[in-house]
């Protein structure tokens, strides 16, 4: 019944997701191009806050817990599990003050309204998976702008998707490139749950009457241990958040 009912709210989510794609590219474009970053990027967090309660359309919703008064005078290095694209906008929209920026996949860089415009034009990265070398260049461009501005940079160490809610084993080379050339900035672990949820069925339907969970773990500075220790920690934070559970 559940599977049943989603088909026309899936529909009626798409139709909202779309148009505020649509409706914020060229608003985009008019604050950065006229008005600059600290506008561009209030678009890009009033666009992230639609998206984001578009899951209501689903009955789902979005808890963000956040115990900690983060820093916002040093950059930091966001390191979450990955579980679908719904991870992002409540990261964009609830980290704001923080100025989170991504390390994103190319393909993604062109092709979809308002989000290839933002990777392009609002500080994050694009990179391509099957090139190693490209890869590290843009992380470390990408660190030094973080460095050099107090912003956060999002990692998902995984690597791709959990599509079951099943932590991957972090994988070390680009975590640890920021780490060692962002030596001001702090950690801050997030665990995701229930994101995968609202593509259980795949793209079409969406899954409905989830309850998505982001649970910030208290940050670490780096420079208080060796770079190891710091990913044998942020991961240990990470997975003793995640419930790993595929119903």
């Amino acid at each position: 019944m559940a599977k049943i009912i989603a088909y026309p709210l899936s529909a009626i989510y798409y139709f909202a997701f779309g148009l505020l794609l649509v409706i914020f590219h060229p608003i985009q474009w008019i604050c950065f191009n006229l008005f600059g970053y600290k506008a561009h990027k209030t678009s890009v967090e009033v666009l992230n806050f639609g998206l984001m309660n578009c899951l209501l359309l689903l009955g789902s919703y979005v808890v963000f817990r956040n115990p900690y008064k983060l820093a916002t005078d040093r950059p930091s290095i966001i390191v979450a599990n990955h579980q679908s694209m719904y991870d992002i906008p409540p990261i964009i929209w609830h980290l704001r003050k923080i100025h989170p920026k991504f390390i994103s996949k190319k393909e993604l860089g062109k092709g979809i309204p308002s989000v290839s415009y933002n990777l392009r034009h609002g500080g994050s990265v694009l990179i391509d998976r099957k090139n190693p070398g490209q890869a590290i260049r843009e992380i470390l461009k990408i660190s030094a702008y973080a460095e050099k501005n107090n912003r956060s940079v999002v990692i998902f160490p995984e690597g791709t998707r959990s599509r079951t809610g099943k932590i991957k084993t972090f994988q070390r080379r680009g975590l640890k490139t920021l780490i060692d050339r962002m030596p001001h900035a702090q950690i801050i672990p997030i665990s995701i749950n229930n994101s995968w949820k609202t593509q259980r069925y795949g793209s079409f339907p969406m899954g409905i009457g989830n309850r998505i969970t982001f649970d910030i773990h208290e940050p670490v500075l780096v420079g208080s241990m060796s770079t190891d220790e710091l990913i044998d920690l942020t991961e240990k934070m990470v997975i003793s958040g995640v419930k790993d559970r595929t119903n």
